[in-house]
């Protein structure tokens, strides 16, 4: 299984980036087109709070299955999209290190 590690920005951390690279003008301008719209509740979306893990071998996924995966010290931790698909965020520790991993 072939696993790349990332750690996710997700889609507001991307946006903000990629605003922040624009002048003044230009991000005026694109602040503009954008509308925000609540669709769901606060909270709606409940993060992982305590992740479980199996090992490569016991885990039931195609190679070619998307993965985000974070490493830390030497410790590795991979996260399956399709999880991510469903709650977005996963609060974890990896080597020591609290991270967010965002979708």
């Amino acid at each position: 299984m072939n696993l790349t590690a990332m750690i996710g920005l997700g889609v507001w951390g991307v946006l903000m980036c990629s605003m922040a690279a624009m002048p003044p003008s230009v991000q005026a301008e694109q602040g503009k087109a954008f509308k925000i719209h609540n669709i769901l509740p606060k909270d709606a979306i409940q993060a992982v709070l305590e992740p479980e893990f199996v090992s490569v071998e016991k885990a039931q996924v195609a190679d070619s299955a998307a993965m985000i995966g974070a490493v830390f010290n030497g410790e590795a931790h991979v996260y399956s999209a399709v999880l991510l698909n469903s709650h977005e965020v996963v609060n974890d520790t990896v080597g020591g290190v609290n991270i967010a991993t965002t979708w």
